[in-house]
């Protein structure tokens, strides 16, 4: 297939890539002033020890464990889209697959980075590999991640080789001489023949099937390292499909974002990511929802039921102990979000006079449920009579729901909207559902006595220069390389215009 790149496609998607203005060094200086802190604070560490964080016998792990399940967690949007929906054939994939493969690889390297950050010692992470037992799952949890990174940057360096060699033909008379260097060199000699492309869509191919078992198999070696255990709260053989479901679900929250973010950071590809991307995909999130909320539930109901003598202190812990305000707010927010993908399909699109669903009413309802949330958490000495505490949560369980009915019609409008937001909701949730995963366990370990965690500001500097890492990672790939794949939009145009005719 030969690429047949229009002069209004090269300016909307090839010049701004060699334009370094004000908004993209603000951007970046922006990300640098998050990341410094955390970064100083983690070399502070490294002299001082982990004893400057709150990491302690038995609570070994901490705030950077949860990170780095909630990162390898977004790294399935690369999965999901461009190989699933790859060997499937779904077209309205192409604008978005780069991006998506993207993220997997900047979330695996920055999850990467949590195993160092959360070591006294990262100069002995070799170790794990000279000395390791084969019969550990740690070693394998390592062993699949490095595979999956490996076969991701593989993936997107595939699918990005003809846009490199349309980069090196037409890169301006004034681009730096080492930028033109990189292009010859990372395109392969690549021409457009016709045994090129045939080689080329049958490695994608090939390469989309292994690497969906590869990140299967990441998230469910991951829930070995606790499953295999006997600690409370993680001995069940559901935490493996659980890992998985919950990370294809946070996986299309980020990809909803990221893609969102690129949208507006460059205007030109709102033609190419139209809301059909949203719709399509937003009935895979919602399905996902749907999915979660029936693992969660069926985990929750059975440990509430049988009550055991070691495994229901650390779900009490959750729902109305130390930890109920993160397991209830990780249950708020995915009720939250699965409302604004779902409860909008089902409204009319006429104008109504129905005051619960005006959007004043659902501003002030949230403003009110947020209030009665914080003053639960709380739990002020003064509010503490069992009578207080129910009508408050009774009156916030109101509340919220005045909230979620004075929205809809809102969200009914503004599809994007409405789904970034959604998506944001689920990402939050999904980290404090790893926190909760966690965290109780840690803290109520067999065998040993009860205690706490509380993440330092080490751990939350770090923890924040992560994300920004990320971020940062992805702003500056994308001034070297198109945001979009564009030969992948050229040959779904050319399908599209075939099928026409």
């Amino acid at each position: 297939m030969q690429q047949t790149l229009t002069l209004h496609d090269r300016d909307e998607l090839l010049t701004p890539l060699y334009k370094f203005d004000r908004k993209f060094w603000m951007v970046v200086g922006f990300l640098i002033a998050i990341i410094t802190p955390g970064m100083l604070l983690y070399v502070r560490q490294l002299v001082l020890g982990l004893g400057v964080t709150d990491l302690n016998r038995p609570v070994f792990w901490g705030a950077y464990l949860v990170n780095f399940i909630f990162l390898i967690g977004v790294s399935m949007a690369g999965t999901v889209i461009s190989a699933v929906l790859q060997l499937l054939k779904v077209n309205w994939r192409r604008p978005i697959t780069r991006i998506a493969e993207s993220l997997t690889v900047f979330g695996l390297m920055t999850a990467g980075l949590q195993i160092v950050m959360d070591m006294g010692r990262p100069d002995r992470l070799i170790n794990t590999l000279l000395y390791g037992r084969l019969q550990a799952p740690l070693m394998w949890d390592i062993a699949s991640l490095t595979l999956y990174l490996l076969t991701a940057v593989f993936a997107l360096y595939l699918q990005l080789i003809p846009d490199i060699a349309l980069l090196r033909d037409t890169a301006p008379t004034a681009a730096p001489a080492w930028r033109k260097k990189l292009y010859s060199i990372l395109s392969l000699g690549w021409t457009g023949a016709k045994e090129q492309w045939r080689r080329l869509e049958k490695a994608i191919t090939v390469v989309s099937v292994f690497i969906i078992p590869i990140g299967i198999s990441l998230h469910t070696v991951t829930s070995w390292l606790f499953s295999t255990t006997v600690q409370p709260g993680w001995k069940s053989t559901i935490l493996g499909p659980y890992f998985v479901v919950g990370a294809i679900f946070s996986g299309i929250g980020l990809l909803f974002i990221a893609v969102s973010l690129a949208r507006e950071y460059n205007k030109h590809l709102k033609e190419y990511i139209t809301e059909t991307f949203y719709t399509n995909l937003g009935w895979i999130f919602i399905v996902m929802s749907a999915v979660w909320f029936y693992f969660t539930l069926n985990e929750t109901l059975v440990v509430v039921t049988e009550q055991e003598t070691l495994e229901f202190p650390v779900m009490a812990s959750k729902l109305f102990g130390q930890f109920a305000p993160a397991f209830w707010g990780m249950n708020i927010l995915m009720i939250a979000a699965t409302w604004i993908l779902v409860a909008p399909k089902f409204v009319s699109d006429k104008p109504s006079r129905n005051p619960l669903f005006q959007t004043v009413t659902g501003l002030v309802a949230t403003i009110i449920s947020v209030i009665i949330f914080f003053v639960l958490w709380l739990q002020l000495p003064a509010l503490s009579a069992p009578a207080i505490q129910t009508g408050l949560l009774l009156a916030f369980i109101l509340f919220f729901i005045f909230a979620l009915l004075g929205v809809t019609k809102w969200m009914k409008t503004r599809l994007i909207t409405s789904t970034v937001i959604a998506s944001a909701f689920v990402l939050f949730g999904m980290w404090l559902e790893r926190w909760n995963i966690l965290m109780p366990t840690l803290t109520h370990a067999r065998l040993m006595p009860y205690t706490t965690y509380t993440p330092t500001i080490t751990e939350i500097a770090v923890t924040i220069s992560t994300f920004g890492i990320l971020t940062l990672m992805f702003v500056v790939f994308y001034k070297f390389f198109p945001s979009i794949s564009i030969w992948e939009v050229e040959e779904g145009r050319a399908l599209e215009q075939g099928s026409g005719e």
